[in-house]
């Protein structure tokens, strides 16, 4: 299983929020080029980076996000106001391995397949669910269709994969939603890789063990429940 750390930024600091609320931020005082650097030398192979501001469309973070992927000698995922084939192939022309695409992929599928098909392979479709439903638009809106449709319509997509986040346990450390998972993958024809609600080494095998492709690790990491080498070894 690919562990996969994680950088949220906003207005160029590095950020969590509780349960994708912006009311709820916490900032580290900590500088987001020599964070990531660390991942790297701990062995993470693939960094998820966030724009906090594009999704929400009120700014963005675009060239401290380049500065990350010309600095690094891993791969970086990026994610955050992306939704449509120009946008996403400009992050991947700067370098980016895969970008995700979020709202637009839950309302727009049509175009997350034709955006696939042009990309094939470097597409990540992100699957954000409140109380079992699709989120969208920084989290803030809930999605008509249930889990499983979603999934169900993304099916013939040629997609890198799928990222299922817990909104509900999203910066909260109470452990991931193994429930949500198995759905996921019960429904779903891409890797599943998870996210939300991870808080000890513990959580990142039995996310393993439940058949995860890939396992986000945001908080966890920056207030240092879990130790990212080890965490890799025992995953290798």
């Amino acid at each position: 299983m690919l562990i996969i750390p994680a950088l949220d930024l906003r207005a160029g600091g590095v950020v969590r929020l509780l349960q994708g609320d912006f009311a709820r931020e916490t900032g580290y005082p900590t500088d987001a080029l020599v964070l990531a650097q660390q991942y790297a030398e701990a062995g993470a192979r693939r960094l998820h980076v966030v724009d906090l501001d594009g999704a929400r469309g009120s700014g963005d973070n675009r060239k401290l996000i380049e500065r990350l992927i010309g600095t690094l000698n891993i791969e970086v995922q990026v994610a955050g106001g992306i939704r449509s084939l120009e946008s996403a192939s400009r992050w991947l022309e700067a370098g980016a391995a895969a970008v995700v695409l979020g709202t637009v992929a839950v309302k727009e599928p049509g175009r997350l397949n034709e955006v696939a098909a042009q990309l094939p392979g470097r597409v990540l479709a992100a699957l954000d669910a409140r109380t079992g439903r699709p989120a969208v638009t920084g989290w803030s809106e809930l999605a008509d269709l249930s889990l499983a449709e979603m999934l169900e319509g993304w099916a013939a997509a040629p997609l890198a994969g799928v990222i299922v986040t817990s909104i509900d346990r999203d910066g909260t450390l109470a452990g991931p939603d193994l429930d949500l998972l198995a759905e996921a993958r019960r429904s779903g024809s891409h890797p599943i890789t998870y996210s939300g609600g991870i808080s000890s080494v513990g959580d990142v095998t039995a996310v393993a063990a439940a058949g995860a492709a890939g396992v986000i690790l945001g908080k966890s990491l920056l207030e240092g429940r879990v130790d990212l080498r080890d965490a890799l070894r025992r995953c290798a």
